[in-house]
């Protein structure tokens, strides 16, 4: 098994990946060693048929103080070309944890600042303890959340990204929850109970029909609903209601039992 440099990837349960961004004494910030290990777990987890969901979380303390500071200085004396090559690679990871075809769980206490707050949005589904808070601080620095900029339109509409942007205040995780930054808010104790009610759901659902739900999804917008969205959504139902996923989901229903994909207790 691989040994990552700045990550621990684990089995959370049966069927349960969690990628744990280990440099703690910094706040789990990210430089180029480390989003090139989440580009590569990611694909490696999206590749591995045993996998079913995705955990991302945090070691000690705090979730992700996004950018390391000694990166951001590397780069601001790096060449233009450089910082474009560095920065595509960042949008490739975060594109990977987006694109992933099996649900993803962010898991967050503490700080998710900057980039932190990218890797939030890029998850399906966010899970913050009471103490977590969130900042899009980029600005402070004289720089702008370029890359992370859809991911947080995307979760909280372009006005509220803006406006996190442009003051770069810092926000609670009540005022994250009901912003649409993170779908849950618990105690601090109760982070991993809620994660795993999160996954045990999860793993309910049809494997293939999830994926399918990711690559439908990604290609809805918020809007008028055109003629060619609803014949994209009359193609991929009667296209998924043929699998024998969907036969053995029907069987199991009507057979009340369990469904062959959800993993035995």
């Amino acid at each position: 098994m691989r040994v990552w440099e700045t990550l621990v990837l684990s089995h959370r349960a049966p069927g349960v990946a969690q990628v744990t961004m280990a440099r703690p004494a910094v706040f789990n910030a990210f430089d180029e060693t480390m989003i090139a290990e989440l580009g590569e777990v990611f694909t490696e987890l999206a590749d591995d048929a045993s996998v079913r969901v995705v955990v991302l979380a945090g070691d000690g303390k705090h979730f992700s103080a996004g950018a390391d500071l000694q990166w951001m200085q590397r780069a601001s004396a790096a060449s233009t070309q450089w910082n474009l090559q560095d920065a595509r690679r960042f949008a490739a990871m975060l594109a990977g944890i987006e694109n992933c075809p099996k649900p993803t769980v962010a898991r967050i206490q503490g700080a998710a600042l900057g980039g932190g707050v990218g890797l939030t949005c890029a998850c399906d589904i966010a899970i913050a303890t009471e103490n977590a808070y969130f900042a899009v601080s980029e600005a402070k620095f004289g720089i702008l959340p370029a890359v992370i900029g859809p991911y947080l339109v995307n979760a909280v509409g372009k006005r509220q990204a803006k406006r996190l942007a442009l003051t770069t205040t810092r926000i609670t995780a009540a005022q994250a929850q009901v912003m649409g930054l993170v779908q849950q808010v618990v105690a601090g104790d109760a982070l991993d109970v809620a994660v795993d009610a999160s996954v045990t759901e999860l793993l309910a659902g049809g494997p293939q029909a999830q994926s399918e739900i990711k690559q439908l999804y990604a290609q809805l917008e918020v809007g008028p609903i055109s003629a060619e969205v609803r014949e994209l959504t009359a193609q991929t139902i009667s296209r998924v209601r043929g699998t024998d996923e969907a036969r053995e989901g029907f069987a199991a229903f009507l057979g009340k039992r369990a469904a062959n994909w959800i993993p035995k207790a």
